[in-house]
């Protein structure tokens, strides 16, 4: 594409990009409803480094077509060797860490065309999968409520990407990880717990569970979880733990707690607390682990609340210590492994102005939605947000007498708002490069994590629900929508 461009002498017209994505995972049994943006420091750090190497330039020059000729011309080439890079692009784009919903661009690229149509698979692929973890992680924090979340994904992610799939967890809502690298790179101390080998080890070499957490505890007398389902749980695992944290009491040093990765979780978790409080030993937390995901946590909390009054346990101050090490179904984002963001050309240079672009689909939710544009995000007089609406860049609500949302395909549905119907209103994309140049603060990881949490608790209580969310509405303003419409009437009567 970008060599017939630039053959067709377009390959320096300005052109822009929308990329968002239109619907939110669904996991089978449960679904989102919001998403939390993330990969955009990444994507960043890539853009400003890539650029065509004369060792790319000679693998693209050994293509050939079908005939045997020379698939990408020498002139073409010379053009990327001189002109291969981002310099020139601009980008704006929600910040890490926001909630954002289907239709509405996440990132907007502006810039030549050829460059802009380069970036596009480069884009998708770290925005995309980084927004998908953070989501599922967001959604993992909601239900633990405020319980520690541990990643523990690094072992069964896809290569390499599992460290983004590790810092996207952590803007979603894990506290810490057991990958080390990715802990290092932003700022956190990692977490963990020692494996079954250690365990499995001594045994094989004749000595017992109970030498193995001795072993530990001494090596680690202030760190000490002790993994209790080697052998047996309830029988062995607890009570040789609570030997040891009364050995390290004696000495002067807290134990930690113990973890759990097998069984039946929740019951388990109510005879380990009950024998630990008995012990003296209220204060050790109770880390789970075990394909858990947002559905298994609820499941388990409701299991525990269900259940711990039977035993003549305190359910609340059981789930209150509760810490949840969560590996595999988040990295992978279970049930749901990938999210469908898209790249599409909304406008280009004329020489003049600019010119919407639309692509018309024979399923009007691929539609696109033409021109240069803005999001706002409007606020309900509660200070929750009630919809999200996408302007053309020339308009701001602020101004508007009465505020009209379109529903983005469905020409019967819309609302009307009054200004004085909402308590605030704020556009969401922000000027990130100017042609190349980095424009923006990079924020914090703990700058990008208070603005998830303060962006998911102004949601309303049903689309934060993890089974059968509330729908978020996304809408077109009046002009918009009529500049959708007068250009698919256009291209359908072939005017």
């Amino acid at each position: 594409m970008a060599q017939l461009y630039f053959r067709a002498g377009l390959h320096e017209r300005p052109a822009q990009f929308d990329h968002y994505f239109r619907r939110y995972p669904d996991y089978g049994m449960h679904a989102a409803g919001y998403c939390v943006v993330a990969g955009l420091e990444w994507l960043l750090d890539w853009m400003r480094a890539a650029r065509f190497r004369e060792e790319d330039l000679a693998y693209l020059r050994a293509q050939r077509t079908r005939a045997g000729a020379q698939l990408f011309a020498d002139d073409f080439l010379d053009y990327l060797r001189h002109h291969g890079h981002f310099e020139a692009i601009s980008l704006s784009a929600i910040p890490e860490g926001r909630v954002v919903h289907p239709g509405v661009p996440l990132s907007v690229v502006r810039g030549p065309l050829a460059m802009a149509q380069i970036l596009e698979t480069a884009l998708l692929n770290q925005l995309n999968y980084q927004t998908l973890i953070a989501t599922k992680a967001a959604r993992i924090r909601e239900v633990s409520r405020a319980s520690m979340v541990l990643e523990f994904g690094l072992r069964r992610g896809q290569d390499r990407g599992a460290n983004a799939g590790t810092r996207a967890a952590l803007i979603g809502g894990a506290d810490f990880t057991s990958n080390v690298g990715l802990s290092s790179t932003m700022g956190l101390p990692p977490k963990g717990t020692h494996a079954h080998s250690l365990v499995q080890a001594y045994l094989a070499l004749g000595q017992s569970e109970l030498d193995a957490f001795r072993a530990f505890a001494e090596v680690y007398p202030d760190d000490c979880i002790l993994l209790v389902d080697t052998v047996d749980t309830l029988e062995s695992g607890v009570p040789n733990a609570i030997r040891v944290f009364e050995e390290l009491r004696a000495k002067g040093h807290k134990p930690v707690g113990i973890r759990l990765d097998s069984g039946d979780l929740a019951y388990l978790a109510i005879q380990a607390a009950l024998m630990l409080d008995r012990a003296g030993f209220a204060d050790t937390v109770i880390v789970l682990s075990s394909d858990l995901d947002e559905l298994v946590i609820w499941q388990i909390q409701t299991q525990i609340a269900a259940e711990a009054g039977r035993y003549g346990a305190d359910a609340d101050a059981i789930i209150h210590r509760l810490v949840y090490g969560v590996g595999t179904r988040l990295v992978t984002s279970h049930g749901e492994g990938a999210l469908g963001g898209v790249y599409k050309l909304v406008a280009i240079h004329d020489g003049t102005d600019w010119r919407p672009a639309i692509k018309i689909a024979d399923s009007p939710a691929k539609m696109t939605t033409p021109g240069l544009k803005q999001t706002w995000r409007l606020y309900d007089r509660r200070g929750l947000a009630t919809a999200d609406m996408i302007c053309l860049d020339e308009e701001d609500p602020r101004r508007m007498e009465q505020i009209v949302l379109r529903h983005p395909v469905e020409p019967s549905m819309f609302r009307v708002l009054e200004p004085t119907a909402l308590s605030g209103m704020e556009p969401l994309l922000v000027e990130v490069l100017r042609e190349g140049h980095l424009v923006y603060d990079l924020p914090s990881l703990e700058a990008m994590r208070e603005r998830r949490r303060a962006d998911v608790e102004r949601l309303d209580a049903g689309v934060r629900r993890i089974v059968n969310p509330h729908i978020y509405h996304v809408s077109l303003s009046q002009r918009l929508w009529d500049l959708k419409q007068e250009l698919r009437r256009r291209l359908e009567s072939g005017d």
